[in-house]
């Protein structure tokens, strides 16, 4: 069983801008993946992006200047 790590959770509004997201912190190198979002967590378009939580402050810089429209931000055990 994969030991579970505390990771940071960007909810969206739309599935278009959760692929937005994927396509920006590709480009950046920001590390994570868009996953399903967690039973724990509610949001409109079922996607989130999930990422180590020590990428905080590279991910809120892309979302600032991407202007990605976001739910909500969560950490948590994953």
């Amino acid at each position: 069983m994969r030991e579970k790590t505390q990771k940071l959770i960007v909810t969206f509004h739309t599935t278009a801008a959760a692929m937005a997201m994927e396509r920006r912190c590709m480009a950046q190198g920001i590390p994570g993946r868009v996953l399903p979002v967690p039973r724990e967590i509610s949001a409109d378009c079922g996607m989130c992006w999930c990422s180590p939580v020590q990428e905080r402050e590279r991910i809120a810089a892309e979302l600032r200047a991407s202007g990605i429209e976001i739910e909500g931000v969560y950490e948590m055990l994953l």
